[in-house]
């Protein structure tokens, strides 16, 4: 389990774009487990549809890719810190099936699907309430800069 404060140390990301605000399952090499918390004070909801708040899809798409880079960071023992990134090298496979709107719960789930020289994919998977909001197919790559 990891909490916001050691997200942070895995992930360069601050706020308004921090978008995981917990791990609940994690195992290295394999796959994560974390959520998202929507509040209607996000900074998004300010100009995304502001009289029927949805919360953006490439979003969504960004917490999958956010978990699925704690995933590789702790698979890794790397930390931003150390001079590595993981960078988006390609989305496939993207699929939205639910509106995601403020008091939601997100829940996030990545899996390593393959890595080779520096490129990993990840299956994500986003749903709330046990309902598929939108599943992905990412690709990172990890870069030392």
């Amino acid at each position: 389990m990891m909490d916001v404060q050691e997200i942070r140390q895995y992930l360069p990301h601050r706020y308004p774009f921090l978008l995981v605000d917990r791990v609940v399952e994690l195992e290295e090499g394999k796959s994560i487990k974390g959520y998202k918390n929507i509040s209607i004070n996000e900074e998004v909801f300010n100009g995304h549809f502001p009289q029927a708040p949805i919360f953006p899809g490439v979003m969504i798409v960004e917490a999958l890719a956010q978990v699925s880079g704690i995933l590789g960071f702790k698979t890794l023992g790397q930390k931003p810190e150390d001079g590595y990134l993981y960078l988006f090298a390609g989305i496939d496979n993207v699929r939205f099936k639910r509106q995601v709107i403020p008091g939601d719960r997100l829940q996030l789930e990545s899996e390593v699907v393959s890595e080779r020289r520096g490129i990993w994919k990840f299956a994500g998977k986003a749903s709330v309430d046990g309902e598929l909001a939108a599943s992905a197919d990412i690709l990172c790559a990890v870069r030392k800069i």
